[in-house]
């Protein structure tokens, strides 16, 4: 979903960046970007002698791709991380993964038309939007958002249906977390209170802004970056959702499986997962919709684009292979398993800088991943001693973190990357890596802190009004029968 961007560093603001693309245009590469051609209070503020921005046009193709690239993350969803959760539970709790999966997913979307995007997207302060699209209000099949390069737009209805469903994988990953042990009602009660306080204006932070058209000259291009997200305004770079996505939704997964505590028996009796062919389909459905995922974040028909989506299938498969080759050096044998997760680890880890690097910096990042996450689901694990059930933390806390900081370092153009585009002097700007390196920890710091403390709260309410956990004996018969009254299988 978005790509954020820069830093005006001609005023010692934040310089908008964006990588110059083969094509003939500068497009950003940042997914979730401004959903409006120009703000209206940066508007309000042009250079008395600079004529207004043009409006932007529409390409087919641009839109074509958004779209398509929409469907691809509902495909991630729904069966893609529904199959892949599904597969690492035990038998008796398989359906129950689906139904939270599908039904988070169900929940989050329609929570999004009525007021999500409008928060996420309009411009308010640096942490929320306003409330004036409402149910979508003023939306029509006319309305245009903004693009990462001037004088391009997209129809906004595609922005709205590609960030919603950004917004409604990132709840649906959380549950995996606290699998196999938490009440269904706790679940629905809590997306809603996180998905409103945390994944909203986390959005809002990292990738609101008010699009380049507005950017004229370096006053105008001031006035803009102060109606900006508060980490836009850093200069934090996450091009699709390193931030946004995968450490908001892992920290609310960690604090999830600390409050609800250990599974029955976890620890002495064996959890295996119970269908690894289930679990090797949905990391392949992962991989392929994450195509779209990254690759439509640079929201045009682009050699970004095309950037992005390389990035996205060399890092995975070298994430895969290096967590593979680790894990068989230390026990001996390669596992399906660690594979699969290795190229989730690899998809987590590119997502912030998929637009951003060059492929040598997709490469170094794959491979680290691999190894790193592993360390994640195995050291780290142990250390803070929680059960995170299907390792959410591990992979999607430890590989969003490594590539949000190293996004920092890989979008140097001296090591092949795209370099941050400066939307006032139309040109890639100078680069400082100490300085990018800081705004992402800006990014990794926030994030940690914001969804935590609201991850906190919300499973605290919720505990108290409804409670977290299913009883004892609900837990031992499986919560497919037990929460749903029904069975993945009969036999």
């Amino acid at each position: 979903m978005r790509r954020t961007f820069a830093i005006l560093a001609l005023l010692g603001a934040v310089s908008i960046g964006t990588p110059v693309w083969a094509d003939d245009k500068p497009a950003t590469p940042a997914t979730a970007v401004s959903t409006s051609t120009a703000s209206a209070a940066a508007a309000a503020e042009p250079a008395a002698a600079e004529p207004a921005a043009p409006a932007a046009t529409v390409n087919k193709g641009d839109n074509a791709w958004l779209m398509t690239s929409a469907a691809l993350v509902i495909l991630m969803s729904i069966p893609g991380l529904a199959l892949f959760y599904g597969g690492l539970v035990r038998t008796k709790n398989m359906l129950s993964v689906l139904m939270q999966v599908f039904v988070t997913f169900s929940l989050i979307t329609v929570l999004w038309v009525i007021y999500g995007y409008s928060v996420a997207f309009t411009e308010g302060n640096g942490f929320f939007g306003v409330l004036d699209k409402l149910f979508l209000k003023g939306i029509t099949p006319d309305s245009v958002a903004a693009t990462f390069t001037k004088g391009v737009g997209v129809s906004e209805l595609a922005y709205v249906i590609f960030q919603g469903a950004f917004a409604a994988i990132t709840c649906a990953l959380i549950v995996g977390a606290f699998a196999e042990r938490a009440k269904f009602a706790a679940i629905l009660v809590f997306m809603v209170i996180w998905f409103t306080l945390s994944y909203l204006p986390m959005a809002h932070m990292v990738w609101y802004w008010a699009g380049p058209d507005v950017y004229l000259d370096a006053a105008t291009g001031d006035a803009a970056t102060k109606t900006a997200g508060f980490l836009f305004q850093k200069g934090a770079l996450d091009f699709a959702g390193g931030t946004v996505v995968h450490i908001n939704a892992a920290m609310a997964g960690l604090v999830g499986a600390v409050l609800i505590g250990k599974r029955i028996g976890y620890g002495r009796e064996s959890m295996a997962p119970h269908s690894l062919t289930f679990t090797m389909i949905g990391a392949s459905l992962l991989w392929f919709g994450w195509f779209g995922f990254n690759a439509g974040s640079a929201l045009e028909a682009s050699g970004g684009a095309a950037l992005a989506m390389v990035n996205t299938w060399v890092a995975t498969a070298c994430a895969a292979m290096s967590w593979m080759l680790a894990e068989w050096m230390i026990k001996g044998k390669p596992s399906m398993l660690g594979a699969a997760s290795g190229a989730v680890a690899g998809l987590v880890a590119i997502t912030p800088a998929a637009g951003y690097v060059g492929v040598v910096g997709a490469i170094v990042i794959g491979l680290l991943a691999g190894v790193i996450c592993l360390w994640g689901v195995n050291g780290l694990k142990r250390l803070i001693g929680a059960d995170d059930s299907l390792d959410v933390f591990g992979v999607h806390g430890v590989g969003g973190m490594l590539g949000a900081i190293l996004t920092g370092v890989f979008v140097d153009p001296a090591l092949g990357g795209t370099g941050v585009y400066d939307y006032v002097l139309n040109k890639v700007g100078d680069f400082d890596m100490t300085a990018q390196v800081i705004s992402q920890l800006w990014g990794v710091g926030t994030v940690i802190v914001w969804s935590g403390g609201v991850s906190l709260v919300a499973y605290k309410l919720v505990d108290m009004v409804i409670g977290l956990r299913v009883p004892e004996e609900e837990e031992r018969e499986g919560l497919d029968i037990t929460s749903h009254g029904e069975t993945a299988y009969h036999y």
